[in-house]
């Protein structure tokens, strides 16, 4: 090989990577949902698991990046060490289809259907395609399709480079008596392992085997312990992104490690024995790009069969070597290493987001509770809420802040826009829980109480209120359409009995039936359940929003009120359930 056959395959290579990530970051944006639907199902059984780690791997290109994913969820308490062992063996299993996909360029024949088939026919007019769509598309998700496109075609050019620019090493002896060298099943397994380390990528160390396997120069029985190798060196990547990760999360990048070196050191043992003791022929033939990518999901297949029934073992394992502390470790929670994935850094804002809403919403309903049933273990209660959810508002907000800046797709930078716009509104329903709290403090301080006339008005309203909280708790947990749309008719019905209360409120002070000082408490705590209401229908006209695909509150809201007859009815249908006597 010349020092310009060199330059090629530098080149050839770092096209082939640079499409492979180009490729599987497009892929990410545009399954988007699809991503999060699969991951759902993640804790359905070690069947699921092991499917959605296999989809994953073969949508994105990477079982290191999907290893990543697995080592982030744990870290932040979303999946368990159990369901991540499964995930990771899909996804194993998964990063064979690069080894596929790469093995169509030795397709060879004359056929006109045989040379259709060869990336090189295709190819160019996928780029075509993709470079088509990214330049006068106006959708995201075109775009996105023609990223893809064009990540495979670079992808594709780049191994044609490799396979052109190592042609020559086919009557180099020198090349030839490297690779006999790789015969020590040690060597061979040493080698993979390195070169993947290096370049932190098995997909990408299989499609360097398989350049160099175009030459025929390569023995199989050289290639079989390369490949076992390579799923060794994978393990680097989800090994680093460990690093000051909690125990559970080093635990999966442990078990990781510890079931591609099992695997590997078992069936390295039994392809030595055979081939020791057999000198099968198949294994003294050259090695071509088919039969790698047969070889490459042969041994991740037989390691998944044999490792499988011993998962517990691998769990039980990853705790005798990293085991508990003394003190309970807090999980981490929005993990930076999803950061690099969007959709699955969205999937987890979405569920940390639920969780405080429910926080929320909670302690406004025990701030009511204050009122019939004030006790200091509720009050503390109360504001131990308020402050997890400021808390949990302040690490959401900059989180999102941070992934709006990664490339997202429409979909996703739309979610992520309403989180970041609900979260607000459920920190001050929090908020104003707090403020009902000092309400009713201020009632037991100063031993003042509210009439009967005003407790039974005051229960109509924070009937009300509750209603419009869990409508809007329910509109946003579950994106319940239906019950977004229910909340500004009670909204509406709310802001009206608020001004019935007060003024009613202020008859009884003239006719001497309540006592003053009762009427700044009274005027605040109708303050608060307002409020309250008014940040229920901002959170349900967010979710109206995201599904029209608009970012205007509150010409969503006008619309709502003013155009709607559902609004109409369902307005007339509260005015009369929540009518005062």
């Amino acid at each position: 090989m010349d020092l310009f056959q060199f330059l090629n395959l530098i080149g050839g290579l770092s096209l082939f990577l640079f499409g492979m990530n180009l490729m599987g970051q497009a892929l990410e944006r545009r399954a988007g949902s699809g991503m999060r639907t699969l991951l759902s199902r993640m804790t359905t059984g070690k069947a699921a698991g092991f499917l959605t780690g296999c989809g994953v791997t073969a949508v994105i290109q990477s079982s290191s990046a999907t290893t990543v994913m697995v080592v982030g969820f744990v870290n932040s308490g979303l999946m368990t060490l159990r369901q991540a062992i499964h995930v990771i063996m899909g996804a194993n299993v998964g990063t064979t289809v690069t080894a596929w996909i790469l093995s169509l360029g030795g397709i060879s024949g004359d056929s006109i259907v045989v040379q259709l088939l060869k990336p090189t026919s295709f190819t160019p007019v996928m780029a075509l395609i993709g470079v088509a769509l990214l330049l006068f598309s106006k959708s995201s998700k075109k775009k996105d399709s023609g990223t893809i496109l064009l990540g495979f075609a670079v992808l594709m050019f780049g191994m044609d480079a490799m396979t052109g620019a190592v042609s020559g090493l086919a009557e180099v002896p020198a090349f030839r008596e490297l690779f006999l060298m790789f015969r020590n099943p040690l060597l061979g397994l040493l080698a993979g392992a390195v070169l993947t380390g290096i370049i932190q990528s098995s997909s990408a160390s299989v499609g360097i085997l398989q350049a160099l396997a175009a030459t025929g120069q390569v023995p199989l029985s050289a290639a079989i312990p390369i490949i076992m190798g390579q799923n060794i060196g994978t393990c680097v990547t989800a090994l680093l992104s460990s690093v000051g990760a909690n125990r559970n999360a080093r635990r999966a990048a442990f078990v990781h490690l510890s079931f591609n070196i099992i695997g590997s050191t078992v069936l390295l043992t039994v392809f030595s024995l055979v081939q020791g003791l057999f000198h099968p022929t198949i294994f003294a033939g050259p090695a071509d790009q088919f039969n790698i990518a047969i070889a490459h999901t042969a041994f991740n297949l037989l390691c998944v069969a044999m490792l499988t029934p011993a998962s517990q073992l691998l769990e039980k394992l990853a705790m005798r070597v990293i085991p508990d502390a003394r003190e309970p470790e807090k999980n981490a929670r929005l993990d930076e290493r999803l950061l690099a994935t969007p959709p699955l850094a969205l999937a987890q804002c979405e569920k940390q987001a639920s969780s405080m809403a429910e926080e929320a919403v909670t302690a406004l309903e025990e701030g009511l509770q204050a009122f019939e049933t004030y006790t200091p273990a509720l009050a503390e209660e109360i504001r131990r809420r308020e402050d997890k959810t400021d808390r949990a508002e302040d690490r959401l907000g900059n989180y999102l802040i941070r992934l709006s800046a990664q490339p997202l797709s429409q979909a996703d930078s739309e979610e992520a826009a309403k989180l970041l716009k609900v979260i607000g509104d459920f920190e001050r329903i929090a908020d104003h829980a707090v403020n009902l709290l000092d309400s009713a403090e201020e009632l037991r301080d100063k031993q003042l109480a509210f009439s009967e006339a005003a407790r039974r008005e005051l229960s109509v309203l924070t009937a009300a209120v509750r209603e419009v909280l869990q409508l809007a708790l329910t509109a946003f947990t579950k994106n319940d359409l239906e019950a977004a749309f229910q909340v500004e008719p009670l909204k509406e019905v709310i802001d009206g009995l608020k001004e019935q209360l007060r003024t009613r409120h202020i008859l009884r002070l003239q006719k001497g039936e309540c006592q003053v000082e009762t009427g700044f408490v009274w005027s605040d705590l109708l303050t608060s359940l307002e409020r309250a209401a008014d940040h229920s229908s901002n959170i349900a006209g967010c979710v109206i929003d995201a599904d029209q695909h608009r970012l205007d509150l509150h010409q969503t809201l006008r619309a709502v009120r003013q155009e709607s007859e559902d609004f109409r009815q369902a307005y007339r249908a509260y005015v009369e359930k929540y009518a005062l006597s």
